[in-house]
């Protein structure tokens, strides 16, 4: 697209890697930017920290009625989606190793961060692989040229620690509580299930009904 649109911030992609449904969002919300000629910034984010220790509630996984309802949820939504769907079997899990990775990347190379997210991704949930560990992570990065011993240097290092907690209290200042999260244009939107409220704002800048399609020519 050329005009305007381009000059228009960045979609802000909030997600964690342990999230089935932040999965969910990262196969899409490229591809919903691109056609509306917008980029997008991702950002990871712990909802460990912001569900258990902010807003004090178990995870979704550890509640009554609403787990069950989980398990069925998210492999119908890959389905109508299109993408492969393989949870782990293993209970658990942590992103931290991968978070890490992930700023460190980043803070040279975007293109190379967000290849290695989709791919950390698809180890989780597409493959059913664990992440936890830093080695896996590892596995994970270095097919796409990264360098094995820095990776594992960087995530272990003050400075990647530093950096998402930061990125964290950054997230949660901004009210963000659960992923995917998005904020666009200063609209926060919340869940993969609300990937057409996404959509609407971006084709129309409002939460007005859109015109019905006209037929006939005028």
């Amino acid at each position: 697209m050329t005009g305007p649109l381009l000059n228009k911030p960045p979609i802000e992609f909030y997600f964690d890697f342990i999230s089935p449904f932040g999965y969910l969002g990262s196969t899409q919300i490229d591809a919903i930017a691109a056609r509306h000629g917008r980029t997008v910034d991702w950002r990871p984010v712990l909802i460990g920290i912001t569900v258990m220790k902010i807003m004090g509630i178990k995870p979704l996984t550890e509640t009554p009625l609403k787990k069950d309802y989980l398990r069925h949820d998210a492999p119908r939504m890959a389905r109508l989606l299109g993408v492969p769907f393989c949870p782990p079997e293993q209970k658990g899990g942590n992103s931290l190793a991968a978070s890490r990775a992930f700023l460190w990347l980043k803070d040279f190379d975007e293109g190379l961060a967000r290849r290695f997210a989709h791919a950390i991704y698809a180890r989780r949930w597409a493959q059913g692989r664990d992440i936890s560990d830093p080695q896996s992570v590892v596995e994970v990065a270095t097919p796409l040229g990264v360098d094995a011993g820095e990776l594992l240097a960087a995530i272990d290092s003050p400075r990647a620690k530093q950096d998402l907690k930061d990125a964290v209290d950054l997230a949660v200042g901004k009210g963000v509580f659960g992923v995917p999260y998005f904020i666009v244009d200063g609209e926060p939107i919340w869940g993969s299930d609300r990937l057409w409220m996404l959509e609407h704002w971006l084709s129309h800048g409002s939460w007005d009904r859109a015109p019905p399609m006209q037929s006939g020519a005028q």
